[in-house]
């Protein structure tokens, strides 16, 4: 696929979970996705496979209450990558989270294979989610 498909299939995948259509974004995702989360919070760490990266969403949701939201600030992408530059912001009981992240993507033959995802400030980060 072109740099501009890429885009936009990745783009449309931020679209479908900002809109609760987990299954449209299981469709742009390889089976055997790999999801990296750095850190050492409650959800840091690496996801394989479909049900293993939706597990994640749901422990996102669970912690935050339904309130985990992302803003894309730009994509850029090439034949093999798309990087999202991000804005992600939740709550969690009193606590409020608002910060800019960078979110990597590999791609092959149209689908995500591999996710990295690198927070701004990764201390708040750890903090919020733990």
């Amino acid at each position: 696929m072109t740099a501009q498909e890429n885009a936009q299939r990745i783009r449309s995948g931020y679209e479908a979970f900002a809109a609760g259509d987990l299954e449209m974004v299981g469709k742009l995702f390889a089976p055997d996705i790999r999801w990296h989360i750095g850190g050492r919070s409650a959800i840091s760490g690496t996801y394989t496979g479909q049900d293993e990266v939706f597990g994640f969403f749901g422990k996102l949701f669970e912690l935050t209450g339904g309130t985990f939201h992302i803003d894309i600030h730009d994509v850029l992408a090439s034949e093999d990558h798309v990087v999202v530059l991000a804005r992600e912001s939740a709550s969690r009981g009193d606590r409020h989270m608002e910060m800019n992240e960078a979110h990597i993507w590999h791609v092959s033959d149209g689908l995500a294979k591999e996710f990295w995802g690198f927070a701004e400030d990764q201390y708040e980060s750890t903090a919020f989610f733990d």
